[in-house]
């Protein structure tokens, strides 16, 4: 039976490789928590606490201090509720295996499938009830033209985003990511031509340059709305939505109902936002 050479541990090492590689959304995500979690429905605490208040005192006051405050309890619970899986069939799992190249393809053809379901999860949370939109429920039409008095500059419309984010005390040094999807990248691109690409380190995971000191980023599981005439895009920190994996899963067997082996597989995945102060809706049409 030639499913019984099949490797489970090096199929899931591929896969998780090429995961990482593919996804986008994904990789800007706190996965601190990642290894407190082990199975699906389990959960993990995000811990946090607000800011405490800071008080002046008068020099000749010193010694009497205010009653000490209740740090607020930020911290959220996070539930592995997500799974996703694959199930095909392949002629000879040997062949497969055995044929250069076939084996890789099998695998980032899954991968790329997989990390498609994921992103496209995480770029849902754009519109999670703790998310403020920058324009409210009515978004703005966005243009490539400053004088296209038809709707708002692109380049306007970052820099709002990003002064939102700033105005939320999230701090300079923090690492900030847009991923916008192809239209706006499109527009944005056309509007800022001195986009930096040559020094912005190697474009990976949907990275396309920077502005300002934004990481820019182009994905086609931007969330949508309206039936596909709103783009919900994310600009936040790297802290803003946790994300865990704790799993990944593959088999094979001997395919009951034909002369063929089958591979079958999971993953187990959620996210959560877990500072909603630090990620803004960028929410634009174009029409």
């Amino acid at each position: 039976m030639s499913y019984a050479n099949f490797i489970p541990a090096l199929w899931n090492e591929g896969i998780n490789r090429d995961l990482q590689r593919h996804c986008v959304f994904v990789e800007d995500c706190n996965r601190t928590y990642e290894g407190s979690v082990k199975k699906l429905g389990e959960s993990v605490t995000i811990l946090g606490v607000g800011k405490p208040t800071i008080h002046k005192i008068a020099k000749n006051a010193r010694g009497r201090l205010n009653d000490a405050e209740v740090v607020e309890d930020t911290s959220v619970i996070m539930y592995i509720n997500q799974m996703d899986y694959f199930r095909y069939t392949v002629d000879d799992i040997d062949k497969r295996q055995a044929v250069e190249g076939l084996k890789g393809a099998l695998e980032a053809e899954t991968s790329e499938a997989l990390a498609c379901s994921v992103d496209t999860y995480v770029a849902s949370f754009a519109v999670d009830e703790s998310v403020t939109r920058l324009y409210g429920d009515a978004p703005v039409k966005v243009v490539a033209d400053r004088n296209d008095a038809t709707g708002v500059y692109v380049l306007d419309i970052l820099d709002l985003a990003i002064q939102r984010l700033y105005e939320n005390d999230v701090n300079d040094n923090a690492k900030i990511v847009v991923t916008v999807s192809p239209r706006f990248y499109t527009l944005f691109k056309r509007a800022y031509t001195v986009l930096d690409t040559d020094n912005s380190g190697e474009l990976k995971n949907g990275k396309v340059g920077m502005y300002g000191n934004v990481i820019v980023k182009r994905s086609n599981s931007v969330h949508k709305t309206d039936n596909g005439t709103v783009d919900n895009m994310m600009i936040r920190t790297q802290r803003a939505i946790a994300f865990a994996q704790p799993e990944t899963f593959t088999e094979a067997q001997r395919a009951k109902d034909s002369f063929a082996d089958e591979v079958r597989g999971y993953i187990l995945y959620d996210a959560k936002v877990v500072r909603p102060k630090e990620i803004i809706n960028i929410n634009v049409k174009y029409a």
